[in-house]
């Protein structure tokens, strides 16, 4: 598997939980952009030639937000810098459900665009108001209507253990998801995260979320439902239906290659047998300048070493519901796998229920999955 991410940095509105890379700008040049794109997607295609692109996602920030022009010829740009891709792949662009977007969505499809992922973040207005959303519940059932007609694959995100909220109105809520939903569902904690407005008013008291116990019940809650959906999780956040995962976050967690184009994005590259760690500059404007000067906006490569390598693909892989390939692991890392994790250890958690080794696969299991932080310092 080998991705191509292309973060698009700009949102209307910055939202009080998100630490990302995104910014909001009064206007943006959206040719320079386009030249930019297409120049980075050029400099990483010359250092991977014969590689075939598997999957492509426009993030951000807000990349419904761009031009379906500047989609459209970023694609062709991809397709022709790695000429073995076929015509087919999964090609995903995260849209916000406001009506700007939504009125595009037809001209994102003829761009290229097969697959589209949707913030809705909660079907209830007045949480989509302390969340920062621009959108409200009527607009985001009408994003979700429009992009069953446009396109055969969409998913959506919501956030659950929100201040305040019951565990049996998450269940409604959830509920009235699923009649929208396509096959595939995001479904996220709300987490408060440093150097957010979110960080600041959560320290002082502002607001509070559940704790780790009453989060965990919201966690088990979700699993019951989307599995009796036939949606059963197949990451600690993702929800799918057979056929109808994320292939590009796949890759991610199988721990593929993948390059980072725009600024502020990371990559994962092999490199005559060697492992390198990508990231664009963050701002902006100074990721414009670098790639006018050079032909990219990256910061020098750095080289992942064997341990590092075994350690990210583990922590990648374990997040998975089918997880992780120990023999895999020890090519990563060029020593046996047991030169870094504990037998026994991983037995004491599978007499615990939490992990199931079978063959050369070690897995979480729901509860596990649930745990995984915990988990992941044990082992390592």
């Amino acid at each position: 598997m080998f991705g191509v991410y292309v973060h698009w940095p700009f949102c209307a509105s910055k939202c009080p939980y998100c630490d990302f890379n995104s910014h909001v700008r009064e206007s943006i040049d959206h040719a320079a952009w386009l030249r930019s794109y297409v120049r980075e997607i050029e400099h990483y295609a010359s250092l991977t030639p014969g590689r075939a692109v598997t999957s492509v996602f426009f993030g951000g920030g807000t990349p419904s937000l761009m031009e379906p022009e500047t989609v459209a010829a970023v694609i062709g740009a991809i397709q022709r810098s790695w000429p073995k891709t076929a015509q087919d792949i999964e090609i995903t662009l995260e849209a916000n459900p406001g009506s700007v977007e939504r009125d595009k969505f037809a001209a994102f499809r003829a761009a290229g665009i097969n697959r589209v992922s949707l913030g809705v973040q909660s079907l209830r207005d007045e949480d989509l108001q302390f969340l920062g959303r621009k959108h409200n519940v009527k607009e985001a059932l009408e994003a979700l209507e429009t992009a069953s007609k446009i396109f055969d694959r969409y998913s959506f995100d919501l956030i659950y253990a929100r201040p305040e909220q019951e565990i049996d109105s998450w269940r409604a809520e959830l509920e009235e998801a699923l009649e929208y939903a396509n096959g595939h569902l995001s479904l996220y904690q709300l987490t408060i995260e440093q150097g957010t407005p979110f960080y600041g008013q959560h320290a002082r008291g502002e607001f509070a979320i559940p704790d780790n116990d009453r989060a965990g019940a919201f966690y088990e809650v979700t699993q019951d439902i989307m599995a009796q959906a036939g949606l059963p999780a197949y990451e600690i956040s993702n929800h799918a239906a057979e056929e109808s995962q994320s292939q590009h976050n796949l890759t991610y967690w199988r721990y593929g290659d993948y390059a980072g184009i725009g600024p502020g994005a990371h990559g994962r590259l092999t490199l005559e047998g060697k492992k390198w760690a990508t990231r664009g500059h963050r701002a902006p404007e100074i990721w414009l300048e670098r790639v006018a000067e050079q032909g990219h906006g990256s910061h020098p490569f750095e080289a992942v070493s064997g341990g590092q390598r075994f350690t990210e693909a583990f922590m990648m892989g374990m997040r998975l519901r089918e997880g992780v390939s120990l023999s895999r692991l020890a090519e990563e890392s060029g020593q046996p796998w047991d030169a870094r994790l504990d037998r026994t250890r991983i037995q004491a958690l599978a007499e615990e229920g939490l992990l199931v080794l079978e063959g050369d696969c070690l897995r979480p299991t729901i509860a596990g999955m649930q745990r995984l932080n915990g988990i992941l310092s044990y082992l390592l």
